[in-house]
């Protein structure tokens, strides 16, 4: 499958039509998605009817928005209209939301087609896609490792071209970290930049909404798509409607590209040290300055986050408790016996995976009284100097390049009993959401093992124009992006 710039311009000239398009990608699901996974509904009835309606249009010379017949698919913990929705938890089982949630109702009326909801961890919560409450999605370049996470589904599916592209959220690298491992390109925006309206929110101040997609090109236009003021969202941001595609094809001559020594140091692996020390030299040899710069709170940055994640999360999960929200889960009494409300409560938590349990009682604990000042105060105290750090680091240069992740994909089951060697997969994107700045992740390489290899481009408040920049002038000197993996057709199905 080609990208979502060509697939729109097909269409628009006829070249093509979108029910070909779209009966295209539902054979293809239907294909490949067995072995991956990726998907965990796929809503062929209504992208057939939305394709159908797109060439009745252009048939009759009426105008179509950018991405008619666009093939897109969503995160599942994103809410669709009519479609269900589950967050990937069984607690959600049969939820039916009765709205779309900004970004997609943006989606369809630039006339893309919605082929379907993507596998997630529960809640967003992890960093592999094997916390799901449904199954485990594999990466479409080693069906034996993980795709990463949280937006696990929505990274396979791009890159197995069981989509042209898909949105994701991101509360501390979930769409950055699955589209490194993936081999795609993943953006977080700047906190605010995309309405969370309809995101079912793990952490209020971290999480976002954003493309994953096959090259930067068609990031640049789902964000111009999505972005902007929502009234339905109080933290959305009052900024300047803006054409992220103005200024992809513009040189990079004499733009300032940080490389942040802390990052270098927590990278695990030397493939993907070299990969992204390459990559400098080619953004140098392009006429950008590249200089060393720190970021001295970055060490602790795991921590802050996890604390405040997790004390978020605590908090936002406190309504699924069976009476007020959620499925219900009835205790089982014996005969003539009383239920009480807190009976159901209980019982209907027990819905809840291993890992969101961890992670709200974690975050209890640390607003607990006698642990509130200790922790949670204090993390919030070093949140602000991370965000100082970034500060003082833009005023030296205009970007930074960084890994994405530490190592590549790792192997299904290799961290799922430590949790603290999964959650050190974030090591290098949490900071961003701490500082609610932007980020994106693009293809820079592969291991020896074939295993894709991502960096990471970091930018001030509101520069998603210029990261996206720096993103494409790297993608237009390599074919990283264009590689695919090899899936073996023969044993799906």
């Amino acid at each position: 499958m080609t990208t979502c710039f060509e697939i729109a311009r097909k269409i628009r000239n006829r070249e093509v039509s979108a029910v070909e398009v779209v009966k295209a990608t539902l054979e293809r699901i239907r294909l490949v998605d067995p072995k991956i996974g990726a998907y965990l509904q796929v809503t062929e009835k209504d992208a057939l009817e939305k394709a159908q309606e797109i060439d009745s249009r252009l048939a009759k010379g009426e105008s179509v928005g950018a991405l008619a017949g666009v093939p897109i698919a969503i995160k599942d913990n994103i809410v669709t209209k009519g479609v269900r929705t589950t967050a990937a938890s069984r607690i959600l089982e049969g939820f039916i939301p009765p709205y779309d949630a900004t970004a997609v109702k943006r989606l369809r009326d630039a006339d893309a087609v919605i082929v379907g909801k993507t596998n997630n961890d529960e809640f967003a919560m992890g960093s592999s896609t094997e916390n799901s409450g449904y199954k485990v999605t594999r990466n479409p370049w080693d069906l034996k490792r993980v795709p990463g996470g949280s937006s696990g589904g929505s990274a396979a599916a791009v890159a197995a071209d069981t989509c042209a592209a898909a949105l994701g959220s991101d509360t501390g690298g979930s769409i950055r970290q699955p589209a490194a491992l993936c081999g795609v390109v993943g953006l977080k925006p700047t906190y605010g930049l995309v309405s969370r309206y309809g995101l079912i929110t793990f952490a209020s101040s971290l999480d976002q909404i954003g493309p994953i997609t096959k090259d930067v090109r068609d990031a640049a236009t789902i964000m111009n798509i999505i972005s902007g003021r929502c009234e339905n969202d109080s933290t959305s941001l009052e900024a300047a409607a803006q054409d992220f595609t103005a200024h992809l094809e513009e040189k990079i001559n004499g733009i300032r590209l940080g490389l942040p020594k802390e990052y270098f140091a927590l990278s695990a692996d030397s493939e993907v040290t070299k990969a992204v020390q390459d990559a400098a030299r080619l953004y140098e040899n392009l006429g950008a300055k590249i200089r060393e710069v720190s970021l001295p709170h970055t060490d602790i940055g795991i921590a802050t986050y996890y604390i405040i994640a997790n004390a978020e999360a605590s908090s936002n999960l406190a309504r699924y408790t069976g009476i007020h929200y959620s499925s219900r889960q009835t205790p089982e009494t014996g005969s003539g016996s009383q239920i009480f409300a807190q009976d159901v409560i209980d019982s209907t938590r027990t819905l809840f995976g291993r890992e969101v349990k961890r992670r709200i009682m974690l975050g209890t604990f640390v607003l607990s009284s006698g642990y509130y000042d200790a922790y949670y105060i204090k993390a919030l105290k070093v949140q602000t100097l991370i965000c100082r750090d970034f500060e003082e680091v833009f005023k030296e240069v205009d970007a930074l390049i960084t890994p994405t992740s530490p190592t590549p994909a790792f192997g299904i089951g290799e961290n799922i009993e430590d949790p603290l060697a999964m959650y050190l997969c974030d090591v290098m994107t949490v900071g961003a959401n701490l500082a609610g700045i932007p980020a994106i992740s693009i293809p820079c390489g592969f291991s020896s093992r074939g295993l894709p290899i991502g960096m990471q481009i970091i930018g001030n408040r509101l520069s998603e124009g210029r990261i996206l920049q720096v993103a494409r002038a790297f993608e237009r000197e390599t074919e990283f992006h264009k590689k695919k993996p090899r899936i073996d057709t023969d044993e799906c199905g």
